[in-house]
């Protein structure tokens, strides 16, 4: 799937400058009132673009949340390499409490998640997010298993999944609290797992079933 916009243009130009209003304001929407409320006319009244032009581009709110969520999935973000395992593993999940707690940061994030549960476009969209970070936070894991910390076969997206299974559960799932000591018992856990061979890369047919 390309992720490229129609009537993208030079950067800077106008076709640009239309897309990244139309796109800013989609976002601002989709955190103030979440998808189910989010309208087309709404975001061209936001961004100050005649909605004859959005739909033109973007066909319908769905395809609009999409090309929102990958243009708010461009900001930069690396793994700490902080020369051990479980400190970096405690900076990627700090990173993820708090943006997921944060006032005024935590509404979009928590938008995106709902939206992807009722657009299917959306849904693609957040994976296509979360392939990114994983491909990104596997450098933890590879450093480390560089240093001789972790098996040289451990699963880098198990070990992710690992640490921020638990914020994303507690948050979405059971509505617990989350704080940075969950962040802590999370990364502990994880680093764990890794280092006892439990996240190794699984060849298919080498499961533990009779």
């Amino acid at each position: 799937m390309t992720t490229e916009l129609p009537g993208t243009s030079r950067p800077g130009g106008r076709t640009e400058r239309t897309r990244v209003a139309v796109l800013r304001a989609t976002l601002d929407l989709l955190a103030e009132v979440g998808f189910s409320d989010l309208t087309v006319e709404a975001v061209a009244e936001r961004s100050g673009v005649h909605k004859t032009t959005v739909y033109r581009r973007w066909e319908s709110r769905e395809g609009l949340v999409a090309a929102a969520l990958r243009f708010g999935a461009g900001e930069p973000w690396s793994p700490a390499d902080t020369g051990s395992l479980v400190a970096d593993l405690r900076r990627m999940a700090l990173d993820v409490v708090h943006a997921l707690t944060t006032p005024g940061q935590r509404e979009l994030p928590t938008a995106a998640v709902l939206a992807a549960f009722q657009s299917e476009r959306a849904a693609e969209a957040l994976r296509d997010f979360y392939q990114d970070r994983h491909a990104r936070a596997a450098l933890i894991v590879e450093r480390a298993a560089a240093r001789g910390e972790v098996p040289a076969d451990t699963d880098p997206d198990e070990v992710t999944r690992t640490v921020c299974g638990p914020v994303f559960y507690r948050l979405f799932v059971s509505r617990e609290p989350v704080s940075e000591e969950t962040a802590e018992i999370a990364a502990e856990a994880g680093a764990a797992a890794a280092r006892a061979g439990v996240l190794s890369r699984r060849l298919p047919g080498n499961g533990d079933g009779g």
